[in-house]
């Protein structure tokens, strides 16, 4: 099988890594500068330093020629850019993929600003023919290009294309898994994010491990309210893209978006923060777009309203996590 991922970030750059393991794998680059940089180097130092390329993995910035490399057999195409990326990398995909590559699968995770839709949805009216599916889970980029083992959920477009996923990346130390919920594995992904701000923030502020624990529990509480409400099953966020991906972004030292949580704990402007970082925090773009999703389905999610405060400059955060601890008590559940 041929694989081509567009976007050559540090997590499209790492899942070409990983894939070119077993398969001929082509990854686009965006900027034609950094495509030859990665080409000569036979690395992504831009955002992934360090790990040398597969001898499978080529390297290329021409959309139109990558879509034609993947022409000569069975072809899967993964699109590895945020969410603004998705739906302009679709509109130039759907019509230039070879008829051999009858599906994509996109990483991103998030929440357009401007519709509060999940890619799922930007994706449903561009891809026509084209089966469509989301690839997320518990996963540090660094790690699955070193080969660490790792699990992931594959999403939607059927149990075909599930297969086809989990085909073409379910080997070495990676396992994959299919499931029909698409919208849960979606907005676990794009929440956990918010939580993890709140979970850097808590630990900046040294307030314990027990008040990590709380903090992860009831913000799974809330990433499973919203679910719900939009139609997704409660189980889903007991999973790899609920539970597991929380419990990795919210712990885990090389969580971009928690790193943003201890530097607001710091007092630090925001965009110093994200100055610094060299890397999307999807986070920070989500919280907002997510509460105004939650205002209009009336679910209470006190933790997201709290970073949003945060973010936006309206509070402290010591007074935000203040705010959280004077809430009244009520009965423990979703």
């Amino acid at each position: 099988m041929k694989i081509a991922i567009f976007g050559a970030g540090a997590w499209g750059t790492a899942l070409a890594q990983h894939a070119a393991r077993r398969h001929a794998v082509l990854l686009w680059a965006r900027d034609a500068a950094q495509a030859a940089d990665m080409r000569r180097e036979r690395a992504n130092q831009r955002y992934l330093p360090g790990v040398v390329f597969e001898p499978g993995l080529e390297v290329a910035s021409d959309l139109h020629a990558a879509c034609q490399w993947l022409s000569d057999q069975p072809s899967l195409a993964i699109i590895a850019t945020p969410v603004a990326g998705l739906a302009p990398t679709l509109d130039a995909l759907v019509t230039s993929l070879p008829a051999t590559c009858a599906a994509l699968v996109w990483l991103c995770k998030g929440l357009e600003p401007s519709t509060l839709q999940l890619p799922h949805q930007l994706a449903a009216s561009r891809l026509g023919q084209v089966a469509g599916a989301v690839l997320a889970g518990p996963s540090f980029a660094q790690e699955v290009a070193a080969g660490l083992p790792v699990a992931l959920t594959v999403a939607g477009g059927g149990a075909r294309l599930g297969e086809q996923v989990v085909a073409a990346l379910h080997h070495g130390a990676a396992r994959i898994y299919a499931t029909d919920d698409v919208i849960g594995v979606e907005l676990g992904g794009a929440l956990k994010n918010v939580m993890a701000i709140a979970a850097g923030i808590a630990d900046g502020l040294e307030l314990g491990m027990n008040a990590r624990a709380a903090l992860i529990t009831r913000g799974l509480a809330e990433m499973t309210r919203l679910g719900v409400a939009l139609g997704a099953r409660a189980e889903t966020f007991m999973g790899l893209t609920g539970l597991g991906d929380l419990v990795l972004t919210c712990t885990g030292g090389l969580s971009r978006n928690r790193r943003v949580g201890l530097a607001l704990a710091r007092g630090e402007p925001l965009a110093q923060i994200i100055s610094g970082l060299g890397h999307v925090a999807e986070g920070v773009s989500t919280a907002p777009v997510a509460r105004n999703l939650a205002a209009r389905l009336a679910v209470d999610m006190p933790i997201l309203q709290a970073v949003c405060a945060v973010l936006e400059g309206h509070t402290r955060a010591t007074d935000a996590v203040l705010a959280l601890l004077s809430r009244e008590p009520r009965r423990e559940g979703i």
